[in-house]
């Protein structure tokens, strides 16, 4: 008697490598991951991402409206939260690479990211009082810390769904990662409108809780998919922390070790030269076992070695990206505020919110990307035999010339606002509107979205593929790190120029009436110091040695 397909063996060759299914049986490549996969994994993300920004981009419009507070306090407030959310995606990765696995820190970080949001709708819905202020900065914060777990493990799990074994699979992974920018901007776009309406227009308790709704309905999205998901094995070999970290122990150990002796080591292993191993040498010191730790074999591996290269040659990359997370600060803050002050009548009785315009980067985000994916990458393919077209340093390092460009651009249009003021005698009436259209806004947001599309995207790219396996998640969490810091920088960066800039009678670049403050100052600076980025990125990046045998 025939069996059923469901009773035989799997085949070999349909058997995905170090993948279990939910039952921790073999995993099927036919009946698994793929698309199939990981098209529930990018509605959830979308789903999150409409309730994240639903908070996030008119944020500093309640902290100045409800909250009462002034325009600097709430670009800080702001900056420092969303710098909290980026970082805490650092600790989430590695409660799950080290304890949880992906599945379950999305699951238990999306309850505690539901409960920061109703907790945040019950808090706009109190009198203001000592109370409503600690409940609200409470479930915000609260609401980061379910974002930390929710975000590095729903894109790490997302690219686990293909192979990196299988050619077709392999090719459509790099697929994911654009497709995956594409939805989480797509959902913001078709929502963002509607939402910061309702907070400016009708209710910020209604406004914050429609977003509550939909990140529950993202939860039961992700666990309709659970019997098609592939979920990795974890090894019993030691953690990947334990070994870096034992790689940097021995080298520290051995500082005294020779290149003589380094040397020899290597040839007795019978390992060829590589450019790789010129590179941080020092670490090099870790292949060689001190006389007394010989017969126990207590020695560091070359693949040990390598991985903990591959993990401290990323640090020059992070390092040169946060100031394009500064200026990335910028479009929820300092660019909402503009946007208020100015004529936003879209139809007679109708004015657009002011935050609605974070629109704009959504929406030249959905339509390049695939441009991007379809025609300019095999385009490009044809030129450089780059499988992705360029190279992942190389869309990064693009994204960071039009982000310059953006800041020159958002200065010339400030310096036409303040004119514009001044012309019609607005400078000391802040609540006037400026008889500006604030279409002119336009232009550095679609810049802000191209950017994004390179370097944004090459970046989520670049942490997950050079990382070791069992870190790809805490890879993910160092690329959001980037947006962290540069939030925390934002804010010292205003701090710190508030208080240069206030002294005496004078007024300060971010003074409450915009009229009379210089945020063209500010964007010009920005503008300076993206290029001076730009210029030393390109340095760290021409000597970059890819993990995997990619070049620059």
């Amino acid at each position: 008697m025939a069996t059923s397909p469901e009773t035989q063996t799997p085949l070999l060759d349909d058997v995905v490598e170090g993948a279990v299914d939910c039952n921790g049986h073999p995993v099927r490549r036919s009946s698994s991951g793929g698309w199939r996969s990981a098209s529930f994994i990018i509605w959830v993300e979308v789903a999150e991402r409409v309730s994240y920004y639903g908070i996030s981009s008119n944020l500093i419009s309640f902290l100045t409206g409800p909250m009462g507070q002034s325009t600097a306090t709430a670009a800080k407030n702001v900056n420092i939260w969303s710098g909290t959310a980026s970082l805490l995606p650092l600790l989430g990765a590695f409660v799950a690479d080290s304890f949880l696995g992906r599945y379950r820190t999305i699951i238990a970080a999306s309850l505690l990211y539901i409960m920061g949001l109703g907790l945040l709708t019950v808090s706009a819905v109190l009198p203001s009082s000592q109370l409503q202020v600690l409940l609200f900065f409470f479930s915000l914060y609260l609401v980061a810390v379910g974002q930390g777990g929710h975000k590095p493990c729903v894109q790490a799990f997302g690219a686990d769904q293909f192979d990196r074994q299988d050619p077709e699979e392999c090719k459509a992974k790099s697929s994911f990662f654009n497709w995956w920018y594409f939805g989480i901007c797509a959902g913001p776009l078709s929502t963002l409108t509607v939402l910061d309406y309702i907070q400016d227009n009708l209710s910020w308790g209604l406004g914050f809780g429609l977003p509550c709704i939909v990140m529950a309905f993202a939860l039961l999205i992700f666990l309709l998919g659970t019997r098609t998901y592939r979920y990795s094995i974890k090894g019993d070999e030691e953690s990947p922390f334990v070994r870096i970290g034992k790689v940097f122990a021995a080298a520290l150990r051995n500082w005294r070790t020779t290149a003589l002796a380094i040397a020899s080591e290597e040839e007795s292993r019978g390992t060829l030269p590589h450019k790789s191993s010129q590179q941080f040498k020092f670490l090099n010191k870790a292949l060689v076992a001190p006389d007394d730790l010989k017969e126990n074999s207590k020695v560091c591996t070359i693949t040990e070695v390598d991985e903990a290269k591959a993990v401290l040659r990323l640090f020059p990359i992070w390092v040169t990206c946060l100031v394009y997370a500064i200026v990335f600060a910028q479009f929820s803050t300092f660019f909402t505020k503009q946007g208020a002050t100015m004529d936003r009548t879209f139809v007679p009785g109708f004015d657009i919110p002011a935050a609605a315009l974070q629109s704009f980067i959504s929406l030249v985000i959905i339509i390049f990307i695939p441009i991007y994916d379809r025609i300019f990458v095999p385009i490009a393919r044809s030129f450089t035999r780059e499988p992705s077209g360029i190279t992942m340093l190389q869309r990064i390092g693009t994204g960071m010339v039009i982000s310059t460009i953006s800041m020159v651009v958002a200065a010339l249009v400030e310096i036409q606002r303040l004119q514009t003021a001044k012309d019609y005698d607005l400078v000391d009436m802040p609540s006037a509107t400026v008889p500006m259209s604030v279409w002119w806004l336009v232009p550095q947001y679609l810049l802000t979205g191209l950017a994004d599309v390179f370097t944004m995207v090459g970046l989520q790219e670049f942490f997950y593929d050079q990382v070791p396996k069992e870190l790809r998640s805490v890879g993910l969490a160092l690329y959001l790190s980037i947006f962290g810091v540069g939030s925390f920088l934002s804010s010292f960066l205003i701090s710190v120029i508030e208080e240069a800039t206030s002294w005496a009678s004078h007024t300060s670049w971010f003074s409450n009436n915009l009229n009379r403050a210089h945020l063209d100052y500010f964007y010009w600076l920005l503008a300076v110091l993206s290029a001076v980025q730009l210029a030393i990125y390109m340095c760290v990046a021409k000597s970059y040695i890819y993990n995997r045998g990619g070049t620059v």
